[in-house]
């Protein structure tokens, strides 16, 4: 109801409405442009991998050059033209799109601020559509589309990585099959090469799957997981990391397990690529009633307001859905950190 009875909205009011009708449309249009985005994804990946099969063959057009005939020789060439042009135009529509929705996503989180603002002051309660907590986007949607963001990415990691990897397997596999009855020595070179291309794919499946979901977390429990995955992060991401355990060594129940293991797993990851650290410090404190985990790493640090307000508005796997799923389990995150002194996270989970 209108507060002065006549039915009719104040000017602020209709500047309100009208500010949450641009919200509304600016959010449609981020949903098309993933969309957009995802399809077009799907193509580079199409035409990557389409360009590293017409380059593998150039090279074996190259390798017996003299005697190819002529119009293969051609063929081959304008297909690789061909190839790389279509590859270059689709990564430029791609790297606009994406461009497009960062500078959407700004211009929606100005928006919502606006409206939180107004709404807080100038709106009665009846008309007030707060844009979180427990109003239109509460913690639960946030975490599934989170995880559906997450999801995505190890889509696209899956493509990227192992799968391009036996793409050329397969070709590799192809030039030692046709080499066997002409160059029974090259072939060998080439089987050995295929061999070593095998070991490596099969250590990169590895690896993606325990950072998916390591199988020692259910068998083995907490500890002796992140034991695992703090030497293989040093390894993988050549940063010296240090993990040190204290309390009473036990097994948790599984949600805290997976929690405490995430949450160390994505903080290890922002170490890594955003803080420019060069030692990180791991705790984690096995208490009667209470669980601690803290990370602390000497990078460039960052100012956590701002972080957190981008981690949200992004519904990516980020500091802002770990705090929440932290939060659901009656826990607390402490951050500490600004610009040029690096960064201390604090997790302390409670048990009951």
């Amino acid at each position: 109801m209108d507060p002065r009875g006549d039915g009719e909205l104040s000017p602020m009011e209709q500047f309100i409405e009208e500010s949450q009708k641009e919200y509304e449309r600016v959010q449609q249009e981020l949903r098309e442009i993933e969309v957009l985005i995802q399809q077009s994804t799907g193509e580079v990946e199409k035409l990557t991998r389409r360009n590293a099969q017409i380059t593998n063959r150039l090279r074996q057009v190259e390798a017996t050059f003299d005697t190819v005939p002529r119009e293969d020789i051609q063929e081959v060439y304008t297909a690789a033209q061909d190839a790389q042009k279509r590859l270059f135009i689709m990564r430029g529509q791609l790297e606009k799109l994406q461009s497009d929705q960062q500078h959407l996503q700004r211009y929606a989180e100005l928006l919502r601020r606006v409206l939180e603002l107004l709404s807080e002051v100038s709106v009665p309660q009846g008309r007030r559509r707060m844009l979180s907590g427990d109003g239109e986007e509460p913690t639960a949607v946030r975490i599934i589309e989170a995880q559906e963001h997450e999801r995505q990415r190890l889509a696209r990691q899956m493509h990227d990585g192992p799968a391009q990897s036996l793409t050329n397997l397969i070709l590799q596999a192809e030039i030692c099959e046709r080499l066997f009855d002409k160059d029974p020595d090259r072939a060998r070179v080439e089987l050995a090469n295929l061999k070593q291309a095998v070991t490596t794919t099969f250590q990169k499946v590895r690896d993606f799957i325990f950072d998916l979901r390591p199988m020692m977390l259910d068998d083995l429990g907490l500890v002796p997981t992140l034991k695992r995955y703090v030497a293989s992060f040093q390894e993988k991401s050549g940063l010296p990391t240090n993990l040190a355990v204290t309390g009473k060594e036990r097994r948790l129940e599984q949600h805290y397990e997976v929690t405490i293991f995430r949450v160390i797993q994505e903080l290890l990851t922002n170490a890594w690529r955003h803080a420019h650290a060069s030692n990180v410090q791991v705790t984690l404190d096995l208490g009667e009633e209470l669980v601690r985990a803290t990370v602390e790493d000497n990078g460039s640090g960052f100012d956590v307001n701002e972080v957190m307000a981008a981690s949200a508005q992004q519904k990516t796997i980020g500091l802002a859905t770990l705090r929440e799923r932290v939060e659901m389990l009656g826990g607390e995150v402490h951050i500490d950190s600004s610009i040029g002194r690096g960064t201390k996270v604090t997790v302390e989970i409670p048990l009951g």
